[in-house]
């Protein structure tokens, strides 16, 4: 027997404001849907962040309809959960996930905690926060006992765990049962797969780059999801890798280089099929970052989606730095507007001023509106 598993697919989501890198995510999701009709397993399970958010954009709810719809025609169930992006923080609400039951989606929830299929049991939990860990291993327990009696046992779960990610992790490796054939994780983004109990532990990473931080993970693993057979005594992984729409490039460039490596990267980047995104470090040298930020964007502009630049100098010139010992260090708006000098914006400006101003008060509704309001008119114009 065997099934697909995969996770983070996170729909719906605008990567930097882009409605290139959206529609990124949602194509690497039809990607995915055709690969595994293509493989033909027993079924899927996708463990947590189908979407971005919990109230989902249309496109994203639409996309996932059609995916689901096509599943069902090809007699491929699904079965999710979900995850912290998609779970909505209010006592019996109820994620996105359940609009697509009557498509052929199986959710497990508190309330349906577990399918079976024949001798095969699933069972599992929505994402839960580390202030709901005890909450969650009391029902991890419970399933357990309710998955005693089956023969293939797989466990599903949207949670980062100490083993791999020591600083953000909601619950301990040794509050995971350890009687299931296969535990079937998903929120952290890297592919892993560890032995673990009487089975494996896998996470198969998400789709598409959420964070530049993956690029280095996804040169080395890619990103796609598994195809696990649990015939044998040992369920049997393989990687499915997915084609991403667009390359995320990663420079480190010399200041005294940089006309020269503009060059280079321009001269690559205008030979792509699609305009790629670039995040680019320039070092050494005693320069002003402002001049080196438009020097990067005059002339990346035009063969990449989005240039992202990091600076460190050897030195930062006198008249860069407005701040002197005394009150104007502790000046925090005024760290904000000359760390926000590169985007050459008034906007943005007033957007990380007005931010600090009520995120300062606490007023957290006000500080989201103004943060929608700037996005509203950035991507209208």
């Amino acid at each position: 027997m065997q099934f697909a598993h995969l996770a983070d697919t996170h729909m719906g989501y605008r990567q930097y404001g882009l409605t290139e890198r959206e529609n990124d995510f949602f194509e690497v999701f039809d990607q995915a849907i055709e690969e595994i009709i293509q493989e033909r397993p027993d079924f899927v399970i996708h463990s947590g962040d189908l979407f971005e958010y919990s109230r989902p954009p249309t496109r994203a709810l639409l996309t996932a309809q059609k995916g689901i719809l096509k599943l069902k025609e090809a007699n491929i169930p699904i079965y999710a959960i979900a995850g912290n992006h998609d779970v909505v923080m209010r006592k019996n609400a109820l994620p996105p996930q359940i609009l697509y039951k009557d498509f052929g989606l199986k959710l497990i929830s508190p309330n349906q905690p577990f399918y079976t299929v024949g001798d095969v049991f699933i069972g599992g939990a929505p994402y839960a926060s580390k202030y709901h860990a005890k909450q969650l291993v009391e029902r991890l327990q419970s399933i357990e006992k309710s998955s005693q009696d089956y023969g293939k046992r797989i466990l599903v779960l949207h949670q980062g765990i100490d083993r791999y990610i020591p600083y953000e992790y909601e619950i301990k490796i040794g509050d995971v049962p350890q009687n299931f054939n296969y535990c079937a994780f998903g929120h952290i983004h890297e592919r892993v797969v560890d032995d673990f109990g009487e089975g494996k532990l896998a996470y198969p990473g998400s789709t598409e780059i959420w964070r530049s931080n993956e690029v280095e993970g996804y040169r080395k693993n890619g990103k796609g999801f598994y195809l696990v057979d649990i015939s044998g005594n040992m369920p049997e992984i393989e990687n499915i890798d997915l084609k991403l729409p667009r390359e995320f490039i990663k420079e480190t460039i010399r200041y005294s280089e940089l006309q020269d490596e503009l060059n280079r990267i321009k001269e690559y980047t205008n030979g792509l099929q699609r305009k790629p995104m670039l995040m680019v470090t320039v070092e050494g040298g005693n320069f002003n970052r402002s001049e080196v930020y438009e020097t990067l964007n005059q002339s990346l502009s035009e063969t990449c989606l989005a240039v992202r630049s990091n600076y460190r100098p050897t030195a930062i010139k006198e008249d860069e730095n407005p701040f002197e010992k005394g009150k104007e260090a502790l000046d925090i708006k005024k760290m904000i507007e000359h760390n926000l000098k590169d985007f050459n914006s008034e906007k943005v400006t007033e957007l990380g001023t007005g931010l600090l101003k009520e995120l300062s008060d606490g007023d957290f509704k006000a500080a989201e509106t103004i943060a929608h309001n700037f996005y509203e008119d950035l991507y209208d114009h």
